[in-house]
This record gives C-alpha cells, structure tokens and sequence, in this order.
C-alpha cells in the first residue's frame, strides 16, 4: 500500500488525546549535583536520536524508529537487514483506556494482512517507554500474530489481548542473540559446587534506546588486546584507582585481561553510547565468586563491577541508564536469575547511595581480605514488578547520585 493511502486510512480514526506528560523536574548546579528528578521516560517528546526518531526499539537484532506525532506512532525499519522487506512501514495509535495506568494500542495499517510480531513487541516498547505509568496495554488488532499470545500476552474471556509491562521487559528483545539457558547440570571448581555454565558470549550482548538521552546505550565483551590501550588509561584514572586499586603499566593490565577471560565465571564487558565506549564492567556469577561464603549464593545468582573510565559520562544522567541497563541484561541473560548482588567498598559513599535508588537493598557490611565491603541485593521480582529500569525519585536524599566506580 502507498503512503497515500496509509495516511487516508489514518484520517478515517478519530483519535483521543492521550493525557498530558508530567513534567520532568529538575535542579540547579553540576551534573553531579542533580539529584530530583521525575521518571524522564514520562515525557511524550523524550530527546530524539539523530533520525529525529523519539524512540528506538529492539527486538534482537532488529531496530526500528518510532516516530511519534500526539498519539500515532509510525514504526520504520532501519539497517540493511530489512531492504526490499514488505511492511517497511505500519503506523499504530496509542490512546488512554477506561482503567487507571491501562493504554490502548490499535494498529492501523497497512490494510492487508496483520502486523508482524516484531513491529507489535516494537510498538509496546515505545508504548511503555514514553508513557512509564502504564503498567498494561490493550491491543486492538485483527490477531495476534504467531506464538505472541502465549508468551506476552494475557487473553481473558470477553476482554481484548493484555500485555503487562513486567512481562514484555522480560522478553530477550535487547539481546541481539539471545541464548537459551544452559541445562543444568553440575560440577566443582576450587572447592565449590556449581552449575556448569554456558560459554561465554562475543561481540554486542545488550543494545536499549535511552529516550531521556536520545542515545543508544550498549554492553559489548571486551577484546584483550584492541581495548587494553583503553582499560589502561581507565584504571590509572585517579578516581578509578582509588576505588579498583589496578593501577598500573601496559604489561599489569594486559595480564589483568587475560586472566579475566580465561575465568570461566566472569564477563568483562565495554559500554557505550552510541558506539562510545564510556565504562569497564565486569559481570560474575555468585555461586563460585568470591563472595559466596558472605551470603546464601543461588545457583544462577548474578554480580557485578563497574568503573566509568570518561569524565563526561560519569553523573546521574548517565548512571540512570546504564546501571538499570546492566541490572536488566543480568536478568534476560538466564530467565533462572533471582537476584543480582553488588560489593562495593563501605566507604564508597556514592554507590551507597546509588544503589538503594536503583532497587538495590543495602543488606550487610562485611570484610573481604582486600576491603570492608556492604552487600547490596536486586531481588528480580522487584525489579520488573517495579519498573526499575526507569529513573526513581528520591526527592528526600540530599546527596548526588554520582557513582562512578563499584
């Protein structure tokens, strides 16, 4: 169908218009002074990207823009995996439902045949993105296309489909190549019981649109050698030394590396946004790290490290994206992952107060041979019941929300 004709349809509905967006406040001073701020995602016209899309939504290794205009949402594909592909485009309304926090979401077109599932799960990215207080959308579509009704979708008697935002966040969609979990089965390593894991990823392993940015925050597995000149500079930061106590030369970090790699427990990973590596991260699991015998350790318990290593990109702006990011890849990476578990330095007063804003329950303080530690836990209930992906508020704490090293 013409665009002629898509935008005739479009004129035969009679939209409503959805309600209008709280307003994001801030507050004076640096960056790193800014502490209350209302969930930027609230916003109807959230930072574009470089195409001017207001947001950008994944399904693997699929990205399509979503181009925003009051309640109509015109979805375009991107990237030369879709040339030449029919249904390039479909344009969609998104309207208020009767219920309290319930959107619906009605597909308009092309005519012929139905959306495909991964303009429908693109469609309720940017549903929930731009409008973060809805915890469910109601689809109006002539069917819901294939394996979609039982794996997102809630189908009551007498009701139109449902999809609960809990639900559809914790679908692999920011994973390029989602990977089924590892059967279970186990094995000891340096004394301790635990499942076997599944071999560790290469390349880009989470990608996520940050619409109060406008940029596109990614985790990638590091490459000993192409990224040493990087990891180097980063650990002799005085900032991340004081924290990582890795400085050091060229020789120390690159046996740093190669033991990272080689320890089947751990990831090392790079983060970037919009291609920019910013950040070192380190992702563990619980059960045969280190921190094991401070806690009962789950099997598929996750953990992390992190050090911004660039200047620019340290301060709560940034921080409300990829700390929430790193939570979430934790959880889609195993569906079997419980909780997540951080130890930072006690006295790491930033990443005290980081954390807890980002659903982190601070539950102990205890003493590694190297360092007095607090235990911080992310229960993953918590976390998509709660939508902690989104920034919170905590207009109450007096202090600014600027880690930059864990």
């Amino acid at each position: 169908m013409s665009l002629v004709s898509l935008v005739s349809l479009v004129s035969l509905v009679s939209p409503v218009p959805l309600p209008e967006p709280r307003p994001v406040s801030r507050t004076r001073g640096t960056p790193s002074e800014r502490v209350h701020v209302r969930p930027v995602e609230a916003t109807a016209t959230p930072s574009p990207d470089a195409s001017g899309a207001s947001y950008l939504a994944h399904a693997g290794a699929e990205t399509i823009s979503v181009f925003v205009d009051g309640q109509r949402l015109r979805l375009e594909r991107s990237g030369s995996v879709n040339a030449g592909r029919p249904g390039k485009h479909s344009l969609w309304n998104l309207s208020p439902a009767a219920a309290p926090g319930l959107l619906r979401l009605q597909w308009l077109g092309p005519c012929s045949g139905m959306p495909e599932a991964d303009e429908l799960l693109a469609a309720l990215q940017a549903g929930f993105g731009l409008h973060p207080d809805a915890r469910e959308i109601e689809l109006s579509l002539p069917r819901l296309p294939p394996g979609l009704r039982d794996s997102i979708a809630t189908v009551q008697p007498g009701q139109a489909p449902r999809v609960a935002r809990s639900v559809l966040w914790q679908q692999p969609l920011w994973l390029p190549r989602p990977r089924p979990p590892y059967a279970l089965h186990y094995t000891i390593s340096e004394g301790r019981r635990h499942p076997v894991r599944l071999h560790k990823p290469r390349g880009e392993v989470y990608r996520r649109f940050i619409p109060w940015l406008g940029r596109t925050l990614s985790f990638r597995t590091v490459e000993p050698e192409a990224d040493l000149p990087l990891i180097h500079r980063w650990m002799n930061d005085p900032v991340v030394a004081h924290f990582w106590e890795e400085s050091g030369d060229l020789a120390h970090h690159r046996a740093y590396l190669q033991r990272m790699a080689g320890d089947p427990h751990a990831l090392g990973l790079i983060g970037c946004f919009d291609g920019e590596p910013f950040g070192y991260f380190e992702a563990y699991w619980a059960k045969e790290d280190r921190i094991a015998p401070f806690y009962d350790a789950g099997d598929h318990d996750r953990g992390w490290h992190a050090l911004v290593g660039e200047a620019r990109f340290r301060g709560q702006p940034y921080l409300t994206a990829w700390l929430p990011s790193l939570s979430h890849y934790l959880f889609l990476d195993d569906c079997r992952t419980q909780r997540i578990v951080v130890e930072p330095r006690a006295d790491n007063r930033k990443m005290r107060k980081s954390l807890p804003r980002c659903g982190y329950a601070l539950v102990k303080e205890f003493d590694f041979p190297h360092k007095r530690a607090v235990l911080g836990v992310l229960l993953r209930e918590r976390f998509f019941a709660d939508a902690l992906w989104i920034p919170q508020t905590d207009a109450a704490a007096p202090d600014a929300l600027d880690a930059s090293t864990q």
